[in-house]
């Protein structure tokens, strides 16, 4: 019976112990380019915050030039919010895309906010990197509260594809392709007038 429980005290040690390690390896590769959630199933949704199907949580932020946006005044049209922050790479790679990708879907009504995840960088540095990207969406500086709202921001770039009746449709931890953020948009703006075309017809 001690033999037993013993086994059963080193055996959960020993999980304990990969799950630290394991733990670490992602941490370490935080900024590394993630897989896409087809290849890895439930195993990604386990990482990252349940939102998908959910209302998007509501938040007023302060842009760099001091005027305050809430996700609110964007009701009816199609938001991406992205959460960023300057020493991250793979965030500079894709925020061009997202301005491409705003002037291309505008006129649907496809917004883009960039929540700035590093406010202690400073303001300058944050527009800095913002005009070097090329953006000229809102970027709005992280406040503490609006991270925990969208279950705490562990991997950057996250963002989060809300459609016109405020729903997560998708939800994106690291960097992916190009069509694939375009599909998550196309999504946003589909889900979205769907659902208000049929409140519509059902009046």
């Amino acid at each position: 019976m001690v033999v037993g429980i013993a086994l059963l005290l080193w055996a959960g040690w020993h999980n304990l112990r990969e799950r630290r390690l394991a733990m670490q390896k992602a941490q370490e590769s935080r900024v590394v380019l993630t897989p896409s959630q087809g290849d890895q199933g439930d195993q990604s949704d386990s990482d990252e915050p349940h939102l998908r199907g959910k209302a998007a949580p509501a938040f007023t932020l302060t842009t760099l030039d001091g005027k305050k946006v809430s996700l609110s005044d964007y009701k009816g049209r199609a938001v991406l919010v992205n959460f960023w922050a300057t020493w991250c790479g793979p965030c500079k790679i894709e925020m061009p895309w997202f301005e491409e990708f705003e002037k291309q879907y505008a006129a649907q009504g496809f917004e883009i906010l960039g929540v700035a995840d590093d406010v202690d960088a400073g303001k300058d540095a944050i527009a800095k990197v913002a005009q070097k990207t090329g953006v000229t969406y809102p970027i709005l500086l992280a406040d503490g509260k609006v991270e925990k709202a969208y279950g705490g921001i562990d991997v950057l770039p996250m963002s989060f594809y809300v459609d016109r009746n405020g729903v997560v449709v998708e939800q994106t931890a690291g960097l992916g392709s190009k069509d694939e953020i375009e599909a998550h948009i196309k999504k946003a703006l589909a889900s979205g007038a769907t659902a208000t075309a049929t409140a519509a017809g059902g009046q």
